[in-house]
């Protein structure tokens, strides 16, 4: 008892040092990115975690405990915000998403509420909030390890499976202990398991993140790049991909993978990944695809002699599977919809 005592501020001061240095890294190196800043609001939170056993339930440090439990409980909703957008690489979070974890937020934000109001502890509201922690930490482990084949950045693609045990795992473990431990008064097992897991997914989380350049670390503002055209001075292998790409249309096969590509280029995977990502500016497989399509797509939105062709069959001769992932991406690219864009180019062309 008396070693666990000892070990319990150790690990979890240790802990909230590494994730304090973290926080320092992304404020300084990439404080304007919005991946970064969703990375600093899920470190606050795993420290709030970490600090809950500092205070007491009751007494004057009531308060503090229950802002700190609060916080703790965003933890698997920041989570699945930062996998979206850091291996994704999106830009932006659409306001559904948002409002979804603003609604989220409610619960926790009510609990303090009415045990600031009347004292009482509302059981159901607490169910809610770990139903709600389990569903947000499955579906950013889902995130992240799905879109792991289409990773181009060698780094962060070996990165997923290690954030998907560390913090996805430790969100779910602490889900259930917290679920059957009588409400925050774990016993010593409980304890120890979640000292363990802290420890584990700490140094995990840290030797992973600390190894990234930090040009890999987070996409810079902006949209991709339009065309994935070969660099000024390109290789052998980068002059091939575009042939293949370009002329070839490669794009447009159904299923088409990163793996299919390099079978019919000869080449090894790594070496394929390295020059899309190195030499023509492109993080992931999808956006390296998207990329041709688009072209192609804009191509056939200014042809007069394809005005009366519907946009959903031009969009799903180029590839896309679905006219949502089309509209988003036509979007991102040229900042307005597909049939504006064809009544823009139309009317250039002296077409109405």
């Amino acid at each position: 008892m008396a070693s666990f005592l000892i070990l319990d501020p150790m690990i979890r001061g240790g802990a909230i040092a590494l994730f304090l240095l973290w926080i320092a890294i992304l404020a300084r190196d990439h404080g304007h990115v919005l991946p970064a800043r969703v990375a600093i609001a899920m470190n606050l939170s795993i420290i709030a975690y970490l600090l809950v056993p500092v205070f007491s339930p009751g007494g004057v440090a009531r308060f503090p405990y229950a802002i700190c439990d609060a916080l703790s409980v965003m933890v698997p909703a920041f989570f699945w915000l930062f996998v979206r957008l850091w291996f994704d690489d999106q830009q932006g979070i659409g306001w559904r998403s948002w409002l979804l974890v603003a609604a989220f937020a409610v619960l926790p934000a009510t609990q303090i509420i009415l045990m600031a109001a009347t004292g009482t502890f509302s059981f159901a509201i607490w169910v809610l909030v770990r139903i709600g922690m389990f569903v947000f930490a499955v579906a950013g482990m889902w995130i992240a390890w799905r879109g792991r084949a289409n990773d181009l950045i060698e780094a962060r693609r070996g990165f997923r499976a290690a954030l998907v045990c560390a913090i996805g795992g430790f969100i779910l473990l602490v889900t259930f202990v917290e679920m059957f431990d009588g409400h925050g008064t774990a016993p010593d097992l409980g304890r120890s398991v979640t000292l363990v897991a802290i420890l584990i997914a700490t140094f995990i989380v840290s030797i992973g993140l600390y190894r990234f350049r930090l040009a890999e670390l987070f996409a810079a503002p902006g949209p991709p790049p339009k065309r994935g055209e070969p660099p000024a001075t390109p290789s052998a292998l980068a002059q091939r991909l575009h042939a293949v790409m370009a002329e070839a249309r490669a794009y447009r096969a159904e299923g088409f993978s990163i793996t299919i590509l390099a079978a019919q280029l000869g080449e090894p995977e790594y070496r394929v990944r390295r020059a899309i990502n190195g030499e023509m500016g492109f993080r992931n497989f999808t956006a390296f695809l998207n990329s041709f399509r688009l072209d192609e797509i804009r191509a056939a939105l200014a042809d007069p002699a394809q005005r009366e062709v519907p946009i959903l069959t031009i969009a799903i001769d180029a590839g896309f599977g679905s006219l949502g992932p089309f509209n988003r991406a036509f979007r991102d690219a040229e900042g307005m919809t597909p049939s504006a864009y064809r009544a823009g180019r139309l009317a250039d062309s002296g077409i109405g």
